[in-house]
């Protein structure tokens, strides 16, 4: 299996930009373009990010740069892009949670997550693994499942706050077994990892960017991903999926500006993303972390921001989970 690492990511990133630029004429006219990432240094949005702001700044000509926000499960960041200048220079990377989740999550928003955006394309699918700590007495969904029914608000699980998708992973999970366990809402996946290796927590769903190195090391055991199907970086782990049927809890990140940019921007930043996602250089370089590239036209991303939108609205209102 291939190690995942952060300074492999980054490395792999940086080496991209040695390929020849494509510089055009306008946008971003050596202009510097603030790409918010709306979560922690390090984690998956990160990574992505800076990956495509390397390669936007090799092809565009231009400076793009990455910015972390923090926050209230990417609403912090989200909603700084959201009230600035639409002008082009300020763009965020959208996911899973900020653009699909929160909504039906958060009894007040602090941004329309349709009509304060123009979404560009969206970049990846990401899974989520579900990991257990390696006392627990559980080695397989199905002995997982059985535990927590004998001790319902015994075990707790973590995630990188309330309303991403790594709780509502672990919420779609007790709605569809009907088990119960407690939720421990962290500011990022490298707390939620510490916390689950000492055993504070029990178990978790998190990217498999985050936390394959501790599989592998052999520090957290792993039962199954949240994806549909297994994945071809670990073709020997399970999906929930086989023991719970429908059950898909992945995650997925897109590119986003204000959405009052001039079309002919955005359109110009969705032509080069699509391009980027296709590159071979780009492509080996998530799927050495288990990311499935995906490089949406506007349009695709657009109505797959609405399919996902409804889906975990309604898994958020038979899990009772609502943030005031």
């Amino acid at each position: 299996m291939t190690r995942i690492t952060r300074r492999g990511v980054l490395a792999g990133a940086a080496s991209l930009i040695a390929a020849p630029a494509l510089a055009q004429p306008g946008y971003p006219s050596g202009k510097v373009v603030t790409i918010v990432v709306p979560f922690a240094a390090g984690g998956t949005t990160d990574l992505l990010g800076r990956i495509l702001a390397d390669r936007l700044g090799a092809r565009l000509g231009g400076k793009f740069i990455v910015e972390n926000r923090a926050g209230a499960g990417g609403n912090t960041g989200a909603a700084a892009v959201a009230r600035s200048e639409p002008d082009g220079y300020t763009l965020t990377l959208g996911t899973v949670s900020s653009h699909a989740i929160n909504p039906g999550v958060y009894a007040k928003m602090p941004y329309d997550h349709i009509k304060d955006f123009a979404p560009i394309s969206q970049l990846a699918s990401v899974p989520n693994i579900l990991m257990v700590n390696i006392d627990l007495p559980a080695k397989t969904v199905p002995e997982l499942i059985e535990l927590l029914k004998k001790n319902p608000g015994k075990y707790s699980f973590g995630s990188s706050g309330a309303g991403t998708s790594t709780h509502m992973a672990a919420e779609l999970f007790k709605v569809a077994t009907g088990t119960d366990m407690a939720h421990v809402p962290y500011r990022s996946s490298g707390q939620v990892t510490q916390d689950l290796l000492s055993g504070q927590i029990q178990l978790s769903f998190d990217n498999i960017t985050i936390a394959w190195p501790h599989v592998e090391a052999g520090k957290i055991r792993a039962l199954a991903t949240a994806t549909p199907k297994r994945l071809a970086v670990a073709p020997d782990l399970p999906a929930v999926a086989e023991f719970i049927p429908g059950y898909d809890a992945s995650s997925w990140h897109g590119f986003f500006a204000p959405a009052k940019v001039p079309p002919e921007i955005v359109a110009k930043l969705s032509t080069e993303t699509q391009a980027i996602m296709r590159e071979p250089a780009v492509i080996e370089q998530l799927k050495k972390l288990g990311v499935d590239p995906v490089g949406s036209t506007q349009a695709q991303f657009t109505a797959h921001i609405a399919s996902e939108t409804k889906r975990w609205a309604e898994v958020a209102q038979k899990a009772n989970v609502r943030i005031e």
